[in-house]
């Protein structure tokens, strides 16, 4: 498939780079604030789509894992959006609770001010 096929297919078939991975942009459906970016291989994609809820491959643990799994914390998928490329995802999810391991709502919770630090949100 050349590359202006790919962005004008109705066909999903995504692109997953040198090491079989897709970025994930998670986003509340809601509100549009950016949750989290995480991975995904094509058993998490698959997985993802078949049960609704966000599911990830971890690159420093080299497993796949279910968003919340443990916490309770897990992702509903409303909606699951592609690039013109099909190289990136947005995943417009509900949150049950916080996003992020620390237990902020969102993993982007600092800002960088012009100084260079680094200042919460």
């Amino acid at each position: 498939m050349t590359e202006s096929d790919i962005e004008t297919t109705n066909r999903f078939e995504p692109r997953f780079d040198v090491s079989g991975l897709i970025t994930a942009v998670c986003v509340d459906a809601a509100g549009g604030e950016v949750l989290m970016v995480a991975h995904m291989n094509a058993e998490s994609l698959a997985m993802t789509r078949e049960t609704g809820f966000a599911h990830f491959w971890s690159r420093s643990r080299q497993m796949l894992w279910k968003k919340g799994e443990s916490s309770g914390h897990v992702l509903r998928l409303v909606e699951m959006l592609v690039d013109c490329d099909q190289d990136c995802l947005v995943l417009r999810v509900e949150a049950n609770g916080p996003a992020c391991h620390t237990n902020a709502r969102t993993c982007f919770y600092r800002k960088v001010t012009p100084d260079g630090l680094l200042q919460r949100g």
